[in-house]
């Protein structure tokens, strides 16, 4: 009499769960991943690649939204997996519900990237479209990016296989990838606060400004844009460095000459989606990095409402 087997176990370890990403994958004909260069797109990238050889490519799309120095990155990262690299461009700013600048903005912003990359995979005769989305980022709090995931039907691996955040930086670096412990970074306009309209002109001057910090050697950091007051946000950890005097002196003068009236230093550091709604975070590029995977932080509109605490006399 036949006796019943156990099931194979399975795998519950990062190599495994990327294992199982490998074989799924090479059941395609093709893949295009959504490419930011960040951690998770890449590792989907690194193992598409590895699965489809030159029937994967990864694809970033190129707006106002992306910094030139991502742009730059996606292209090294790339040519490091040693998979095919395209560029789209598309334009947030043509879509007024993106420019409205609502609690919605990365659901817009998320449908219009995806269904250029949707655009993309029909002109070269590719039926999957795959995201960086990650078993993490579902729980992290206010997230519309990902309703544009399920809406146009993306498939997500890394979320398939419940592989999450810590899980991910670990196959990137099996992979020997240099972004392994990249810092998230999510889109330009996140660091817009929500109800102010994002422009051509703000994108510009926070890109810019975060340019100065980055010379500076700094590497986990935003420059929120309050309407011409720019609050310097730093990472607990390099928060003494920004203390430094020449540092202050040349970041106030760089980002005057940007245009900025009044340039403030965050003492609470580094807050993901500090001018988000109240339920919300930072979303990126095409990536839970660049989806953002960033936690809930209290709303910050007009830091000149506030009322403040005086002294009594």
């Amino acid at each position: 009499m036949a006796t019943q087997t156990d099931p194979e176990p399975v795998a519950e370890d990062a190599t495994g769960k990327a294992a199982a990403v490998r074989d799924s994958l090479s059941e395609c004909d093709g893949v295009l991943v959504a490419f930011s260069g960040g951690v998770d797109s890449s590792v989907v990238a690194a193992l598409a690649h590895e699965a489809l050889g030159d029937d994967a490519v990864a694809c970033t799309a190129k707006s106002e939204t992306l910094p030139a120095a991502e742009l730059d990155d996606a292209r090294r990262v790339a040519a490091e997996i040693g998979i095919r690299h395209e560029i789209v461009e598309f334009s947030e700013l043509d879509n007024p519900d993106f420019v409205e600048n609502d609690g919605d903005r990365c659901y817009h912003c998320r449908t219009m990237r995806l269904g250029r990359m949707y655009e993309a995979a029909r002109e070269l005769g590719i039926g999957t479209v795959c995201d960086g989305t990650n078993a993490s980022d579902p729980g992290e709090g206010h997230r519309p990016g990902l309703r544009a995931v399920e809406e146009l039907d993306v498939r997500s691996p890394l979320l398939e296989a419940g592989i999450g955040k810590e899980e991910v930086r670990e196959i990137a670096d099996a992979f020997d990838l240099s972004v392994a412990d990249k810092p998230s970074m999510a889109c330009l306009s996140s660091r817009i606060p929500t109800g102010l309209e994002v422009t051509t002109e703000r994108l510009s001057r926070v890109e810019k400004a975060e340019r100065v910090l980055r010379e500076w050697g700094f590497s986990q950091f935003r420059v929120r844009d309050h309407d011409g007051l720019a609050r310097i946000e730093i990472a607990s950890e390099e928060l003494e460095a920004a203390l430094n005097h020449d540092f202050a002196v040349a970041v106030r003068e760089h980002l005057a000459d940007l245009g900025f009236e009044h340039v403030t230093l965050d003492l609470h550091g580094y807050q993901t989606g500090s001018v988000s709604p109240s339920d919300g975070g930072d979303e990126a590029e095409g990536d839970s990095e660049a989806s953002g995977s960033d936690d809930d932080e209290p709303l910050v509109e007009d830091v000149f409402s506030a009322e403040y605490p005086t002294a009594s006399e």
